[in-house]
């Protein structure tokens, strides 16, 4: 199933089941996830890009055949906000080394936190980011040529580039940038305002407003529960862990009423692939039931 066509779940990385019932190898997890009903993997390169390219096609060969989209997530410690030119040239490097892992798997997107603001003012930061997003296009062919989409991800905490306007002016910046919406991060960042099913309808609509084109339909997300302080998140969680949130049974519903078709990857705490049934059943309810 191609991106675009419906709603698609998945995981990032392994859920700890993976691992308990033997799997020890990458390519074994598209057949893993396609047996249980999900459609997505991303692969997480966030601790650097040691994954060589037979691996990478091995496991685009398992997607392919299984039937599983792939994403990959770029190293974590990337910073487009650094005011040091060659910092940033080094984070652009790790961004195009990611682009060729995706090219490899067969993957059409990745997804990279914009960085820390640091010492400096937001606006500061934005602008150096700003500069850095036009040079990832111009840089990297498979970008350029619309093979390989770019998603900057809204952040969990505060002194990070990647509010939900930050990561749209990033995107506004060319059509090859499509934002990575983290429900999870924004919860945080709001301090738990995103409660229900109106909270979610405001950041869709500043998405279709700030993008109208396919990239508000075909955006992609991250989702998860997540405990969060005065500075925004700490950690991730479960759903079992019921008190926290945010809650995806609303989002569901809005997702189904307006015909949205995001890659909607679960970022739980272990629970990955569980939890990303939980969401897919969720949003079957809600689009079986058509909810106005």
């Amino acid at each position: 199933m191609r991106e675009g066509e419906r709603v698609l779940f998945g995981t990032a990385g392994n859920s700890e089941s993976f691992y308990a019932e033997g799997h020890k190898r990458s390519v074994d997890t598209p057949a893993w996830l396609a047996a249980r009903g999900l459609d997505w993997f991303e692969y997480s390169c966030g601790n650097g890009i040691s994954i060589s390219e037979a691996t990478s096609r091995a496991i685009g060969e398992a997607a392919r055949q299984a039937g599983i989209g792939i994403s990959v997530h770029a190293p974590y410690f990337i910073n487009f906000c650094n005011p040091d030119p060659e910092k940033r040239a080094r984070s652009r490097d790790y961004i195009a080394r990611a682009v060729q892992v995706a090219a490899w798997m067969g993957g059409r997107r990745v997804i990279f936190h914009p960085g820390s603001v640091m010492k400096q003012s937001r606006e500061d930061a934005l602008a150096c980011a700003l500069g850095e997003m036009e040079l990832l296009v111009q840089e990297n062919e498979d970008v350029r040529e619309g093979r390989v989409m770019l998603c900057p991800e809204t952040m969990g905490k505060l002194g990070q580039l990647g509010s939900l306007e930050e990561v749209l002016r990033l995107c506004a910046v060319s059509t090859r940038l499509t934002p990575c919406l983290d429900f999870g991060h924004l919860y945080c960042r709001m301090q738990g305002a995103i409660r229900g099913r109106e909270d979610y309808a405001r950041i869709l609509d500043r998405l279709q407003e700030a993008l109208p084109d396919c990239r508000a339909e075909n955006f992609h997300a991250h989702f998860s529960h997540i405990l969060y302080g005065k500075m925004g998140e700490i950690r991730h969680l479960t759903f079992r862990d019921g008190d926290a949130g945010p809650d995806f049974a609303p989002l569901a519903a809005e997702l189904a009423a307006r015909g949205l078709t995001p890659v909607v990857v679960c970022e739980s705490a272990g629970t990955q692939a569980e939890d990303a049934m939980v969401m897919r059943d969720q949003y079957r309810a809600a689009a079986w039931h058509k909810v106005p």
